[in-house]
Protein backbone atom coordinates (compact mmCIF):
# COMPACT_ATOMS: atom_id res chain seq x y z
CA UNK A 1 0.00 0.00 0.00
CA UNK A 2 1.05 3.42 -0.76
CA UNK A 3 0.98 6.43 -1.40
CA UNK A 4 0.63 10.56 -1.11
CA UNK A 5 -2.36 12.87 0.42
CA UNK A 6 -4.03 16.06 0.40
CA UNK A 7 -7.19 17.38 1.71
CA UNK A 8 -8.37 18.53 -1.51
CA UNK A 9 -6.77 16.18 -3.34
CA UNK A 10 -5.39 13.50 -1.14
CA UNK A 11 -2.45 11.64 -1.96
CA UNK A 12 -1.25 9.59 0.76
CA UNK A 13 1.49 6.65 0.20
CA UNK A 14 0.19 2.93 1.17
CA UNK A 15 3.72 1.74 2.24
CA UNK A 16 4.88 -1.19 0.64
CA UNK A 17 6.12 -4.30 2.13
CA UNK A 18 9.87 -5.03 2.39
CA UNK A 19 11.33 -8.20 3.87
CA UNK A 20 12.37 -7.89 7.47
CA UNK A 21 15.19 -10.05 7.34
CA UNK A 22 16.80 -7.23 4.94
CA UNK A 23 15.36 -5.60 8.23
CA UNK A 24 -15.38 13.74 -24.64
CA UNK A 25 -17.87 14.73 -22.62
CA UNK A 26 -16.55 14.56 -18.43
CA UNK A 27 -19.77 13.30 -15.65
CA UNK A 28 -18.83 13.00 -12.45
CA UNK A 29 -20.70 12.39 -9.45
CA UNK A 30 -22.83 15.56 -7.70
CA UNK A 31 -20.65 15.50 -4.67
CA UNK A 32 -19.56 18.25 -1.86
CA UNK A 33 -15.32 18.83 -3.63
CA UNK A 34 -14.17 19.47 -0.58
CA UNK A 35 -13.77 16.99 2.31
CA UNK A 36 -14.18 17.85 6.15
CA UNK A 37 -11.50 19.53 7.33
CA UNK A 38 -8.19 17.69 8.56
CA UNK A 39 -6.74 20.62 10.58
CA UNK A 40 -3.28 19.30 8.65
CA UNK A 41 -1.25 21.61 6.43
CA UNK A 42 -2.05 19.98 2.77
CA UNK A 43 1.40 21.34 1.91
CA UNK A 44 3.07 19.68 4.62
CA UNK A 45 1.19 16.26 4.10
CA UNK A 46 1.93 16.09 0.71
CA UNK A 47 5.36 16.55 0.73
CA UNK A 48 5.24 14.08 3.37
CA UNK A 49 3.34 11.28 1.28
CA UNK A 50 4.99 11.61 -1.96
CA UNK A 51 8.69 10.69 -0.52
CA UNK A 52 6.94 7.87 1.10
CA UNK A 53 5.29 7.09 -2.58
CA UNK A 54 9.05 7.42 -3.79
CA UNK A 55 10.24 4.85 -1.02
CA UNK A 56 7.39 2.64 -2.46
CA UNK A 57 8.79 2.59 -6.03
CA UNK A 58 11.88 1.45 -4.59
CA UNK A 59 10.77 -1.12 -2.53
CA UNK A 60 8.64 -2.38 -5.48
CA UNK A 61 11.79 -2.73 -8.20
CA UNK A 62 13.60 -5.07 -5.15
CA UNK A 63 10.46 -6.96 -4.34
CA UNK A 64 10.46 -9.98 -6.28
CA UNK A 65 9.53 -13.55 -4.78
CA UNK A 66 7.49 -16.13 -3.88
CA UNK A 67 6.59 -19.05 -6.12
CA UNK A 68 2.83 -20.06 -6.40
CA UNK A 69 -0.01 -21.24 -8.72
CA UNK A 70 -3.60 -20.74 -8.94
CA UNK A 71 -6.34 -23.10 -10.00
CA UNK A 72 -9.68 -23.43 -11.50
CA UNK A 73 -13.38 -24.23 -9.77
CA UNK A 74 -16.66 -23.07 -10.87
CA UNK A 75 -18.02 -19.53 -10.54
CA UNK A 76 -20.87 -18.82 -7.77
CA UNK A 77 -22.72 -16.09 -6.16
CA UNK A 78 -20.27 -12.98 -5.52
CA UNK A 79 -19.37 -11.79 -2.38
CA UNK A 80 -19.85 -7.76 -2.26
CA UNK A 81 -18.43 -5.10 -0.18
CA UNK A 82 -18.53 -1.44 -0.10
CA UNK A 83 -15.47 1.16 -0.49
CA UNK A 84 -15.08 4.45 0.05
CA UNK A 85 -12.11 7.47 0.22
CA UNK A 86 -10.45 8.24 2.99
CA UNK A 87 -10.85 11.58 2.16
CA UNK A 88 -12.95 12.30 5.24
CA UNK A 89 -9.96 11.28 7.08
CA UNK A 90 -7.43 13.21 5.37
CA UNK A 91 -5.66 10.04 3.40
CA UNK A 92 -5.26 8.98 -0.06
CA UNK A 93 -6.41 5.17 1.24
CA UNK A 94 -9.52 3.44 0.46
CA UNK A 95 -11.31 1.63 2.99
CA UNK A 96 -13.52 -1.68 3.43
CA UNK A 97 -14.99 -3.16 6.05
CA UNK A 98 -14.85 -6.51 6.50
CA UNK A 99 -16.44 -8.90 9.43
CA UNK A 100 -13.82 -11.20 11.22
CA UNK A 101 -14.36 -14.09 13.83
CA UNK A 102 -16.80 -15.91 15.32
CA UNK A 103 -18.88 -14.21 16.52
CA UNK A 104 -18.21 -11.57 13.40
CA UNK A 105 -17.07 -8.22 14.17
CA UNK A 106 -16.94 -5.40 11.77
CA UNK A 107 -13.06 -3.75 11.20
CA UNK A 108 -12.48 -0.76 8.84
CA UNK A 109 -8.95 -1.93 6.50
CA UNK A 110 -7.18 -0.44 4.01
CA UNK A 111 -7.28 -2.07 0.63
CA UNK A 112 -4.35 -3.12 -0.66
CA UNK A 113 -3.41 -4.82 -3.67
CA UNK A 114 0.43 -4.71 -3.13
CA UNK A 115 0.39 -6.55 0.26
CA UNK A 116 0.31 -9.95 0.96
CA UNK A 117 -0.84 -9.89 4.62
CA UNK A 118 -4.03 -8.62 6.17
CA UNK A 119 -4.07 -8.10 9.46
CA UNK A 120 -6.20 -6.34 12.16
CA UNK A 121 -5.25 -4.53 15.53
CA UNK A 122 -5.51 -7.34 17.83
CA UNK A 123 -5.16 -9.07 21.44
CA UNK A 124 -4.70 -12.47 22.35
CA UNK A 125 -3.70 -13.39 26.01
CA UNK A 126 -2.83 -17.36 24.62
CA UNK A 127 0.40 -15.75 23.44
CA UNK A 128 2.46 -14.99 26.91
CA UNK A 129 4.99 -12.86 24.94
CA UNK A 130 2.29 -10.85 22.79
CA UNK A 131 2.03 -7.47 24.14
CA UNK A 132 -1.11 -5.60 24.33
CA UNK A 133 -1.83 -3.51 21.09
CA UNK A 134 -1.34 0.27 21.25
CA UNK A 135 -4.09 0.95 19.20
CA UNK A 136 -3.09 4.85 18.87
CA UNK A 137 0.88 4.37 18.27
CA UNK A 138 0.57 5.54 14.56
CA UNK A 139 3.37 8.19 14.70
CA UNK A 140 0.52 10.73 16.34
CA UNK A 141 -2.13 12.26 15.03
CA UNK A 142 -5.07 9.61 15.09
CA UNK A 143 -8.26 10.48 13.98
CA UNK A 144 -10.41 7.74 15.40
CA UNK A 145 -10.20 5.22 18.28
CA UNK A 146 -9.48 1.77 16.69
CA UNK A 147 -11.43 -1.23 16.93
CA UNK A 148 -9.37 -4.76 18.46
CA UNK A 149 -9.80 -8.08 17.36
CA UNK A 150 -10.11 -9.73 21.21
CA UNK A 151 -8.71 -12.89 20.02
CA UNK A 152 -9.12 -15.04 22.43
CA UNK A 153 -13.01 -14.71 22.25
CA UNK A 154 -13.56 -15.53 18.63
CA UNK A 155 -14.13 -19.60 18.86
CA UNK A 156 -12.60 -19.45 15.11
CA UNK A 157 -9.05 -18.15 15.77
CA UNK A 158 -6.48 -20.93 15.29
CA UNK A 159 -2.68 -19.24 15.94
CA UNK A 160 -0.49 -21.22 13.27
CA UNK A 161 2.93 -23.00 15.25
CA UNK A 162 6.06 -21.77 14.43
CA UNK A 163 7.42 -25.33 14.00
CA UNK A 164 4.92 -25.40 11.17
CA UNK A 165 6.13 -25.58 7.33
CA UNK A 166 3.67 -22.92 6.48
CA UNK A 167 5.11 -20.59 9.01
CA UNK A 168 9.11 -21.71 8.09
CA UNK A 169 8.77 -21.80 4.39
CA UNK A 170 5.51 -19.51 2.93
CA UNK A 171 4.42 -16.73 5.17
CA UNK A 172 5.97 -13.65 4.56
CA UNK A 173 7.68 -11.93 6.96
CA UNK A 174 7.90 -14.48 9.62
CA UNK A 175 10.29 -15.09 12.05
CA UNK A 176 12.72 -17.57 12.82
CA UNK A 177 11.83 -17.38 16.66
CA UNK A 178 10.84 -20.38 18.14
CA UNK A 179 10.17 -20.54 21.90
CA UNK A 180 8.57 -23.90 21.76
CA UNK A 181 7.05 -26.15 18.68
CA UNK A 182 3.49 -24.62 20.19
CA UNK A 183 4.46 -21.23 20.24
CA UNK A 184 2.63 -18.99 17.67
CA UNK A 185 4.42 -17.92 14.47
CA UNK A 186 5.43 -14.18 14.43
CA UNK A 187 6.19 -11.91 11.95
CA UNK A 188 7.98 -8.35 11.89
CA UNK A 189 6.23 -6.83 8.60
CA UNK A 190 8.23 -3.65 7.63
CA UNK A 191 6.87 -1.13 5.27
CA UNK A 192 9.12 0.62 2.81
CA UNK A 193 8.61 4.19 4.75
CA UNK A 194 9.18 3.18 8.30
CA UNK A 195 5.81 1.86 9.27
CA UNK A 196 5.52 -1.01 10.64
CA UNK A 197 3.28 -4.14 12.07
CA UNK A 198 4.18 -6.86 14.65
CA UNK A 199 2.28 -9.86 15.63
CA UNK A 200 1.58 -13.66 15.50
CA UNK A 201 -0.39 -15.32 12.29
CA UNK A 202 -3.32 -17.12 12.84
CA UNK A 203 -6.13 -19.05 10.89
CA UNK A 204 -9.50 -16.81 11.04
CA UNK A 205 -12.96 -16.96 9.46
CA UNK A 206 -14.93 -13.59 7.88
CA UNK A 207 -18.23 -13.05 7.56
CA UNK A 208 -19.20 -11.96 3.90
CA UNK A 209 -22.19 -10.79 2.34
CA UNK A 210 -23.39 -12.07 -1.36
CA UNK A 211 -25.67 -10.20 -3.60
CA UNK A 212 -28.44 -12.20 -3.26
CA UNK A 213 -28.34 -10.78 0.73
CA UNK A 214 -27.53 -14.36 2.26
CA UNK A 215 -24.51 -14.21 4.43
CA UNK A 216 -21.50 -16.74 4.68
CA UNK A 217 -18.42 -17.66 6.17
CA UNK A 218 -15.15 -17.90 4.61
CA UNK A 219 -13.03 -19.66 6.45
CA UNK A 220 -9.08 -20.86 6.93
CA UNK A 221 -8.21 -17.13 5.97
CA UNK A 222 -4.73 -16.53 7.19
CA UNK A 223 -4.69 -13.44 8.79
CA UNK A 224 -2.40 -11.41 11.21
CA UNK A 225 -3.10 -10.81 15.24
CA UNK A 226 -1.11 -7.53 15.22
CA UNK A 227 -0.27 -6.09 18.62
CA UNK A 228 2.02 -2.83 17.44
CA UNK A 229 1.74 -0.73 14.43
CA UNK A 230 3.08 1.89 13.91
CA UNK A 231 3.03 4.42 10.79
CA UNK A 232 0.75 7.22 9.41
CA UNK A 233 -0.78 4.40 7.02
CA UNK A 234 -3.07 2.92 9.74
CA UNK A 235 -4.31 6.26 11.34
CA UNK A 236 -7.68 6.07 10.29
CA UNK A 237 -8.06 2.20 9.76
CA UNK A 238 -7.88 -1.22 12.18
CA UNK A 239 -5.21 -2.99 9.63
CA UNK A 240 -4.88 -4.21 5.90
CA UNK A 241 -7.29 -6.16 3.37
CA UNK A 242 -4.27 -8.06 1.61
CA UNK A 243 -5.82 -8.07 -2.08
CA UNK A 244 -2.35 -8.95 -3.47
CA UNK A 245 -1.54 -12.01 -5.75
CA UNK A 246 -0.39 -15.03 -3.78
CA UNK A 247 -1.25 -18.21 -2.30
CA UNK A 248 -2.12 -17.23 1.14
CA UNK A 249 -3.70 -13.77 0.76
CA UNK A 250 -7.29 -12.91 1.47
CA UNK A 251 -7.90 -12.84 -2.66
CA UNK A 252 -6.33 -16.41 -2.75
CA UNK A 253 -8.79 -17.98 -0.29
CA UNK A 254 -12.00 -15.70 -1.48
CA UNK A 255 -11.66 -16.03 -5.28
CA UNK A 256 -11.06 -19.71 -4.83
CA UNK A 257 -14.53 -20.59 -3.74
CA UNK A 258 -15.74 -17.57 -6.75
CA UNK A 259 -14.71 -18.31 -10.13
CA UNK A 260 -11.07 -16.77 -9.39
CA UNK A 261 -12.59 -13.25 -10.13
CA UNK A 262 -12.24 -10.32 -8.32
CA UNK A 263 -12.64 -6.58 -8.90
CA UNK A 264 -13.24 -3.24 -7.18
CA UNK A 265 -14.94 0.45 -8.25
CA UNK A 266 -13.38 3.63 -6.66
CA UNK A 267 -15.61 6.40 -6.24
CA UNK A 268 -13.99 10.03 -7.01
CA UNK A 269 -11.21 10.65 -4.43
CA UNK A 270 -13.09 13.41 -3.09
CA UNK A 271 -16.07 12.24 -2.32
CA UNK A 272 -17.66 12.04 1.00
CA UNK A 273 -18.02 9.79 3.59
CA UNK A 274 -21.52 8.06 2.43
CA UNK A 275 -20.66 8.13 -1.43
CA UNK A 276 -19.00 4.29 -1.76
CA UNK A 277 -17.85 2.28 -4.32
CA UNK A 278 -17.36 -1.84 -3.99
CA UNK A 279 -15.10 -5.15 -3.72
CA UNK A 280 -16.82 -7.86 -5.27
CA UNK A 281 -15.08 -11.13 -5.58
CA UNK A 282 -16.81 -13.42 -8.51
CA UNK A 283 -18.56 -11.98 -11.70
CA UNK A 284 -19.03 -8.02 -11.50
CA UNK A 285 -22.59 -8.14 -12.82
CA UNK A 286 -22.14 -4.27 -13.86
CA UNK A 287 -19.33 -5.23 -16.42
CA UNK A 288 -19.78 -5.28 -20.25
CA UNK A 289 -19.23 -8.01 -22.12
CA UNK A 290 -17.37 -6.28 -24.80
CA UNK A 291 -15.66 -4.74 -21.93
CA UNK A 292 -12.10 -3.14 -23.02
CA UNK A 293 -9.22 -5.57 -21.50
CA UNK A 294 -5.58 -5.96 -20.78
CA UNK A 295 -3.03 -9.04 -20.04
CA UNK A 296 -2.24 -9.29 -16.30
CA UNK A 297 1.50 -10.48 -16.29
CA UNK A 298 0.99 -13.27 -12.80
CA UNK A 299 4.34 -14.91 -13.10
CA UNK A 300 5.28 -16.27 -9.59
CA UNK A 301 8.69 -13.91 -9.59
CA UNK A 302 5.93 -10.93 -9.80
CA UNK A 303 3.81 -11.71 -6.51
CA UNK A 304 2.03 -10.00 -4.81
CA UNK A 305 1.55 -7.47 -7.73
CA UNK A 306 -0.66 -7.03 -10.65
CA UNK A 307 1.58 -6.56 -13.65
CA UNK A 308 -0.37 -5.54 -17.07
CA UNK A 309 0.57 -5.09 -20.53
CA UNK A 310 0.93 -1.27 -21.59
CA UNK A 311 1.70 -0.64 -25.18
CA UNK A 312 2.35 2.91 -24.74
CA UNK A 313 0.44 6.66 -23.80
CA UNK A 314 -0.82 8.78 -26.09
CA UNK A 315 -1.31 12.76 -25.39
CA UNK A 316 -3.97 14.41 -27.79
CA UNK A 317 -3.92 11.49 -29.89
CA UNK A 318 -0.17 11.77 -30.56
CA UNK A 319 1.68 8.39 -28.87
CA UNK A 320 4.96 9.48 -27.16
CA UNK A 321 7.95 7.88 -27.77
CA UNK A 322 8.66 6.40 -24.73
CA UNK A 323 11.22 3.30 -25.38
CA UNK A 324 9.52 -0.58 -25.34
CA UNK A 325 11.97 -1.49 -22.70
CA UNK A 326 10.24 0.92 -19.62
CA UNK A 327 7.11 -1.59 -20.18
CA UNK A 328 8.86 -4.65 -20.34
CA UNK A 329 9.23 -6.08 -16.81
CA UNK A 330 11.82 -8.28 -18.15
CA UNK A 331 14.35 -5.32 -18.76
CA UNK A 332 13.82 -3.74 -15.24
CA UNK A 333 10.45 -2.51 -16.48
CA UNK A 334 6.99 -2.88 -16.08
CA UNK A 335 3.81 -1.45 -15.03
CA UNK A 336 1.74 -3.01 -12.15
CA UNK A 337 -2.02 -1.91 -11.00
CA UNK A 338 -2.12 -0.77 -7.12
CA UNK A 339 -4.93 0.50 -5.29
CA UNK A 340 -2.44 1.35 -2.55
CA UNK A 341 -0.48 4.07 -4.36
CA UNK A 342 -2.32 7.43 -4.94
CA UNK A 343 -0.41 9.60 -7.57
CA UNK A 344 0.56 7.35 -10.48
CA UNK A 345 4.42 6.83 -11.03
CA UNK A 346 6.01 6.30 -14.18
CA UNK A 347 9.69 5.61 -14.61
CA UNK A 348 11.94 8.48 -15.79
CA UNK A 349 11.51 8.02 -19.59
CA UNK A 350 7.86 7.99 -20.02
CA UNK A 351 7.58 10.33 -17.02
CA UNK A 352 9.48 13.18 -19.11
CA UNK A 353 7.72 12.60 -21.82
CA UNK A 354 3.79 12.69 -20.70
CA UNK A 355 4.48 16.00 -18.51
CA UNK A 356 6.06 17.48 -21.41
CA UNK A 357 3.07 16.68 -23.84
CA UNK A 358 0.50 18.50 -21.31
CA UNK A 359 2.45 21.37 -20.17
CA UNK A 360 3.15 22.01 -23.82
CA UNK A 361 -0.77 22.02 -24.12
CA UNK A 362 -1.08 24.63 -21.17
CA UNK A 363 1.82 26.98 -22.46
CA UNK A 364 -0.45 29.92 -21.59
CA UNK A 365 -1.75 28.98 -17.98
CA UNK A 366 0.22 30.82 -16.09
CA UNK A 367 2.65 28.61 -13.65
CA UNK A 368 2.87 28.58 -10.05
CA UNK A 369 5.80 26.73 -7.79
CA UNK A 370 4.56 24.05 -5.43
CA UNK A 371 6.64 21.25 -3.99
CA UNK A 372 6.95 18.43 -4.89
CA UNK A 373 5.41 19.13 -8.68
CA UNK A 374 6.92 19.97 -11.54
CA UNK A 375 4.45 21.04 -12.98
CA UNK A 376 1.33 23.62 -11.13
CA UNK A 377 -0.78 25.91 -12.53
CA UNK A 378 -3.04 29.28 -11.70
CA UNK A 379 -6.48 28.48 -13.24
CA UNK A 380 -8.19 31.13 -11.54
CA UNK A 381 -6.99 33.28 -15.35
CA UNK A 382 -8.42 33.75 -18.27
CA UNK A 383 -5.73 31.52 -20.25
CA UNK A 384 -6.50 28.34 -18.03
CA UNK A 385 -10.02 29.07 -18.49
CA UNK A 386 -9.46 28.77 -22.68
CA UNK A 387 -6.89 26.17 -22.05
CA UNK A 388 -7.98 22.65 -23.60
CA UNK A 389 -6.86 20.22 -21.43
CA UNK A 390 -5.73 17.47 -23.26
CA UNK A 391 -6.95 13.75 -22.96
CA UNK A 392 -4.09 11.21 -21.73
CA UNK A 393 -4.52 7.36 -23.37
CA UNK A 394 -2.77 4.34 -21.55
CA UNK A 395 -2.52 1.58 -24.50
CA UNK A 396 -2.61 -1.52 -23.13
CA UNK A 397 -1.46 -4.72 -25.37
CA UNK A 398 -4.82 -6.43 -26.33
CA UNK A 399 -8.14 -4.39 -26.34
CA UNK A 400 -8.11 -2.16 -23.84
CA UNK A 401 -7.28 1.50 -23.57
CA UNK A 402 -7.79 3.65 -20.62
CA UNK A 403 -8.74 7.47 -21.31
CA UNK A 404 -9.03 8.82 -17.54
CA UNK A 405 -11.14 11.94 -16.71
CA UNK A 406 -9.00 15.00 -16.94
CA UNK A 407 -9.48 15.60 -12.93
CA UNK A 408 -7.77 12.34 -13.10
CA UNK A 409 -4.45 13.59 -14.05
CA UNK A 410 -4.99 17.70 -13.78
CA UNK A 411 -5.62 17.61 -10.13
CA UNK A 412 -6.84 20.15 -7.54
CA UNK A 413 -4.00 20.43 -4.81
CA UNK A 414 -4.92 23.29 -3.99
CA UNK A 415 -7.60 26.40 -3.94
CA UNK A 416 -7.66 27.20 -7.69
CA UNK A 417 -4.36 25.79 -8.32
CA UNK A 418 -3.86 22.37 -10.61
CA UNK A 419 -0.95 20.39 -10.93
CA UNK A 420 -0.17 17.52 -13.33
CA UNK A 421 -0.82 14.75 -11.19
CA UNK A 422 2.50 12.16 -11.84
CA UNK A 423 5.58 11.28 -9.90
CA UNK A 424 8.57 9.78 -11.69
CA UNK A 425 11.01 6.91 -10.24
CA UNK A 426 14.63 6.33 -11.66
CA UNK A 427 15.15 4.22 -14.74
CA UNK A 428 15.45 1.17 -14.75
CA UNK A 429 12.40 1.14 -12.63
CA UNK A 430 8.36 0.34 -12.45
CA UNK A 431 5.61 2.50 -12.82
CA UNK A 432 2.81 2.35 -10.91
CA UNK A 433 -0.87 3.26 -12.03
CA UNK A 434 -2.26 4.78 -8.91
CA UNK A 435 -5.78 4.68 -7.37
CA UNK A 436 -6.53 8.11 -8.69
CA UNK A 437 -6.26 7.73 -12.27
CA UNK A 438 -8.18 4.26 -11.55
CA UNK A 439 -11.15 6.45 -9.94
CA UNK A 440 -14.59 5.69 -11.27
CA UNK A 441 -13.84 2.60 -13.12
CA UNK A 442 -14.83 -1.20 -12.22
CA UNK A 443 -11.52 -2.83 -12.32
CA UNK A 444 -12.26 -6.66 -12.71
CA UNK A 445 -9.02 -9.52 -12.10
CA UNK A 446 -9.39 -12.83 -13.78
CA UNK A 447 -6.65 -15.19 -12.08
CA UNK A 448 -8.06 -17.87 -14.05
CA UNK A 449 -7.61 -16.57 -17.50
CA UNK A 450 -5.03 -13.61 -16.53
CA UNK A 451 -6.88 -10.90 -17.90
CA UNK A 452 -7.80 -7.10 -16.63
CA UNK A 453 -10.82 -5.97 -18.02
CA UNK A 454 -12.51 -2.33 -17.31
CA UNK A 455 -15.27 0.15 -17.77
CA UNK A 456 -15.91 3.58 -16.96
CA UNK A 457 -18.27 3.97 -13.88
CA UNK A 458 -19.07 6.15 -11.36
CA UNK A 459 -19.25 3.10 -8.88
CA UNK A 460 -22.81 2.75 -8.67
CA UNK A 461 -24.38 -0.34 -9.19
CA UNK A 462 -25.92 -0.11 -13.05
CA UNK A 463 -24.19 3.68 -13.77
CA UNK A 464 -21.93 3.84 -16.07
CA UNK A 465 -20.01 6.53 -18.41
CA UNK A 466 -19.59 5.48 -21.94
Amino acid sequence: MHRFILPIFFLIFSPAPVPAFSAGSHFRLTLHRRPESTGISRLEILRTMIHGDRRRQRMISDKIGRRRRVCSVPPSPAIEMPVWSGAYTGTGQYFVRVRLGTPAKPFLLVTDTGSDLTWVTCRYHGDADSPAPSPDDNGGGGRRSKRIFKADLSRSFRPISCSSDLCQTELPFSLSTCPTPASPCAYDYQYAEGSSAQGIFANESATVELLNRHRMKLKGLIIGCTSTSVGSSFISSDGVLALGYGPNTFVSRATAKFGYLFSYCFVDHLSPRNATGHLTFGPNPDLFPDSPSARLILEPKLQPFYYISVAGISVAGELLRIPASVWNDSSGGGAILDSGTTLTVLAEPAYKAVVSAISTQLINVPRVEIDPFEYCYNWTTAAAAAAAVPDLTVHFTGSGNLTPPRKSYLIDVADEVKCIGFSSTPWPGVSTIGNILQQEHIWEFDLKNQRLRFHRSNCTQGTFYH
